[in-house]
């Protein structure tokens, strides 16, 4: 039987001689490019000096990290010896990095500052390696580095040849290494996170530092508040999430068939809480994969500067090969994959607002380049598709505040277990009243109020049976937790209008002012805030919020039920803090890309209330996929949601002209929708 263990024992065992010698290599570099000036390549020195004594430090690491290690170290040890491998990176130090590319192009000039704040950057990943033991893995980069300063130390350096050199192992898309992903993705019996969790005394606290990734003390204070939370209720709120991720597949009509496997994704210092999830998911027979963990960012600028680095190397031809090796290592697995069904995702939010500094020195997609990119998505999704089908799998989401949203995290974290909590089936009677107002309509028109100058009408989709057919999913507590919306596949013709916030956080980015045109469904003009120039402005919004594409189909029209969500964000004053999962419950929302049903458009659904189908699955771009399939997707989605105190109104617009307000001033006023104002007045009154 397959073990992850005999395969990191047997793969480094084959390098053990290599690995031994490249390091003895690296330690004569090191000395080799300590001191005085040399063929007048002193940057250079100083530069492969630096990742050389990284190389080695880790070497040191990983001899360390055995189980006693981690067993007998004393917690305040374990911190202090994992603050300095990231504190390089720390916003106060960062600016001296040669991670930052403005540093390396201060150092290298514009044409190769870029490359090489990219390599150093690559070569901090020996950190996990060194934790997970994967001496075959740090070989690799060990080579690598030799290689490098050979060319440099004895070549005139060409930009070319540089890259090539340097990205040789980043270019890599063998079959073994798909394999490899695959397996660490999909396959129960490579666990190495899941013994963390399961198999360690999680009160103890030590082992958080076994991931390899910063440990801060959000990690340790989230572990211990979660220790300490009444154990009944994480049970419940476990079996609530296993409860949604099986119930997803009966609102959206999909057949699991014998499909059983189930990745969880989570953040540091959740044990507490996934140790009962994974429990429930078992008493389901589904076998849960646990995820490496998410972790608090050392710097966020950092993450942006770095978002671009592919565009150094990607190619036409690079892309090709990794699709031909991916579809090659699915088809190996192909018994593997076909297990899947599907993901779970514990989020975490309350980290502070960021807006980056756009700089000029990182690397940029070139719009060949980006067409590349769209184009690769399809094909990379449609290979998936033939072992994962949509139609089979399913997700859940929920997010849950972390100690960053400030002092009082704990009365937070109880008041959104309330909203996480919400009695489903009553919010989906109440949200039936909306979507019978709506099926009668041909537009649904959106106002701002107050400095808000949204003024858009977004067109529904005719119904050719309304005895039989919807065009509004009744969203209750299943793949999105909290309950709380009625969405949509708008019709793009006719789709006009103005949609302006006056700031929203959209992927962990801020924005001012945003302005989004639409004419017949397609973004015509944009424009933010952020930055004095407009084409800045314009940069930015295109860079991050169109990316890869340079306009965007409205994908998504919906309406957020949940006020309780709305009166905590107001109580605690953590609207800018919220992840769009709970804000997109606040208030009408936009999705710009594609629709909630890409690539499942065929894929008849219902709603569980009225047994309806909910036949507005396509717009007019996804129906390309007829003609065109690689016009039919953006592979983007992104919910930008208008908050309920800039809402003038929301109304129904019949065919004949008759106006039926749902929300007026912020609030409901459709009749049978009432209920939805409690929260709003018991806020008001206290």
């Amino acid at each position: 039987m397959f073990d992850f263990r005999d395969y990191y024992r047997s793969e480094n065992e084959s390098v053990t001689e290599n690995y031994r010698e490249s390091l003895e290599a690296i330690r004569t570099i090191c000395q080799e490019t300590s001191g005085s000036n040399h063929n007048g390549k002193m940057e250079y020195r100083r530069f492969f000096h630096a990742i050389g004594t990284h190389i080695l430090q880790m070497a040191k690491l990983e001899e360390r990290l055995t189980e006693d290690y981690f067993n007998t170290t004393p917690l305040a040890e374990l911190q202090s010896e994992n603050q300095p491998l990231y504190s390089e990176l720390y916003p106060a130090n960062y600016q001296r990095s040669y991670a930052d590319p403005r540093h390396c192009v201060t150092l290298f000039g514009e044409r190769f500052g870029p490359l090489l704040a990219t390599v150093y950057q690559r070569f901090r990943q020996l950190i996990p390696f060194a934790f997970q033991h994967e001496q075959f893995h740090m070989v690799e980069w060990n080579r690598l580095f030799i290689a490098a300063w050979e060319y440099v130390s004895q070549q005139k350096i060409q930009y070319a040849e540089l890259r090539d050199l340097l990205t040789v192992v980043l270019r890599d898309h063998s079959v073994e290494r798909q394999l490899r992903q695959l397996r660490q993705r999909h396959d129960p019996l490579w666990q190495p996170w899941h013994d963390i969790v399961t198999g360690c005394k999680l009160e103890e606290l030590r082992y958080l530092f076994r991931y390899g990734t910063p440990i801060t003390e959000n990690e340790l204070r989230t572990a211990r508040f979660l220790l300490e939370y009444p154990p009944d209720k994480l049970r419940g709120l476990a079996e609530q999430i296993a409860t949604a991720f099986l119930t997803g597949f009966v609102s959206d009509n999909k057949k699991r068939g014998e499909r059983n496997i189930v990745t969880v994704a989570f953040e540091a210092g959740q044990e507490p809480l996934l140790r009962f999830l994974l429990d429930a998911l078992r008493q389901r027979d589904l076998q849960p994969i646990v995820m490496h963990p998410g972790f608090t960012p050392v710097n966020r600028q950092y993450c942006y500067d770095h978002r671009n680095q592919l565009a150094l190397w990607m190619s036409e031809e690079g892309i090709r090969e990794s699709e031909e090796c991916y579809a090659s290592a699915c088809e190996q697995q192909a018994e593997l994959l076909q297990r899947f069904a599907g993901s779970i995702y514990l989020d975490v939010f309350g980290e502070p607002p960021f807006s980056p500094e756009v700089k000029k020195e990182c690397p940029e997609f070139s719009g060949e380049q980006r067409k590349l990119i769209s184009e690769h998505h399809y094909r990379r999704s449609q290979i998936s598709e033939r072992y994962k089908p949509r139609e089979s799998t399913s997700f859940c989401m929920i997010a849950f505040p972390s100690p960053l949203i400030g002092p009082r995290y704990e009365d937070i974290f109880t008041d959104i277990m309330r909203v996480n909590m919400l009695d489903t089936v009553e919010y989906e009677q109440i949200q039936q009243k909306i979507i019978d107002n709506l099926d009668q309509a041909e537009y649904a028109h959106i106002k701002g109020r107050g400095q808000n100058r949204t003024d858009i009408r977004v067109r529904l989709q005719p119904l050719t049976d309304p005895t039989r057919q919807t065009n509004f999913c009744n969203c209750g507590a299943d793949v999105n937790i909290p309950v709380g919306e009625v969405f949509t596949t708008p019709q793009l013709l006719g789709t006009q209008g103005t949609l302006h916030i006056s700031r929203t956080y959209l992927d962990g980015l801020r924005y001012d002012d945003l302005e989004l045109q639409f004419q017949d469904g397609m973004i015509t003009e944009y424009s933010c805030g952020n930055f004095k120039e407009e084409k800045e402005n314009r940069k930015y919004i295109r860079d991050n919020l169109l990316f890869p594409h340079d306009t965007l189909p409205l994908g998504e029209f919906a309406i957020g039920t949940n006020t309780l969500a709305w009166v905590i964000a107001q109580k605690y004053d953590i609207l800018n803090l919220l992840p769009i999962l709970i804000i997109e419950k606040m208030g009408p929302h936009f999705a710009i890309g594609d629709t909630c049903f890409s690539q499942e458009e065929d894929h008849p659904v219902f709603n569980r209330l009225d047994q309806k189908e909910i036949t507005a699955r396509d717009n007019e771009k996804s129906l390309l996929r007829q003609s065109d399939p690689l016009q039919a997707y953006t592979f983007c989605h992104t919910d930008i949601t208008l908050p309920y105190d800039e809402i003038g109104s929301i109304a129904a617009i019949a065919p004949d002209g008759r106006r039926v307000e749902i929300i007026r001033d912020g609030r409901f006023v459709l009749t049978g929708t009432e209920q939805l104002n409690l929260p709003l007045d018991e806020a008001a009154a206290s």
